[in-house]
């Protein structure tokens, strides 16, 4: 069949470069896990170099139009063609809680919503690399102190040390994007568990950064915390300034504090 057309509204930019696509394949350490899932292959230029590996490559992909594409092309894709929207799929219905990494050429659109979705996952998933809007990559990867430091700087690297690998040009897409690229991996800490109830510590971060203007002390009042508390110099400083230790140790105070 012809190639197929990209969709603005799936926010599609297929990648043409064969070798930026080697490169992001090659980004899998294959350590830990059988199998990898795409998130949206599109016509699979990436896919072509996940299936030269030792791994059981999954696809998952909303257009029908590009599923039909794979079908026709990939042989060993056969029965590994997930038609579906990942933000709405449970992957336990394929992968029954084993481990899996996630790679992909993600659509910009929704691409923090796929970082939030692999961390309802971290259990399952030691590995997740791809490719991004240059902005979203270096903010997952972001260290306190800089404007781009937020909510998924703090959230991502409490379980996974993150990297920004390279940069990509917006000339290798078709259609070409508005920006430049990001490609970014994450790799599961070793002990990813909190000492500290995550539900309040993912309510901390967010709302502390909701106000990222205001000190902890002000942006934090919705929680109700003691006189006591309030009175630590931790309170007197503002999100960005907080490294992801510090924000467990908050948590870990505010949990004590009876919140």
């Amino acid at each position: 069949m012809e190639k197929v057309k990209a969709k603005k509204h799936l926010g599609q930019h297929f990648l043409k470069d064969e070798s930026v696509a080697q490169n992001i394949a090659d980004t899998l350490s294959l350590e830990g896990y059988e199998d990898v899932l795409e998130i949206g292959p599109g016509m699979g230029v990436l896919t072509k170099y996940l299936l030269e590996k030792p791994i059981n490559t999954y696809v998952i992909e909303i257009d029908t139009e590009s599923v039909e594409y794979l079908g026709v092309h990939y042989d060993k894709l056969k029965d590994k063609i997930i038609s579906q929207d990942f933000l709405k799929y449970d992957i336990n219905e394929v992968f029954k809680g084993k481990q899996l990494a996630i790679i992909g050429n993600f659509p910009y659109n929704i691409s923090t919503q796929i970082v939030f979705k692999v961390l309802e996952y971290k259990n399952q998933i030691p590995e997740f690399s791809g490719m991004f809007q240059k902005e979203v990559a270096e903010r997952i990867c972001e260290k306190k102190g800089s404007k781009a430091y937020g909510i998924l700087s703090v959230l991502a690297q409490a379980f996974y040390d993150t990297e920004y690998l390279f940069t990509v040009s917006e000339h290798v897409f078709d259609p070409p994007p508005k920006v430049k690229s990001g490609v970014m991996r994450m790799r599961r800490k070793e002990d990813y568990s909190l000492p500290c109830s995550e539900k309040l510590f993912f309510t901390v971060v967010k709302t502390a950064f909701q106000q990222r203007r205001k000190t902890l002390r002000n942006s934090l009042k919705t929680l109700n915390l003691s006189d006591i508390l309030r009175e630590d110099e931790v309170f007197n400083l503002r999100p960005e300034q907080l490294s992801v230790a510090q924000f467990i140790e908050l948590t870990q105070k505010i949990e004590a504090d009876g919140v």
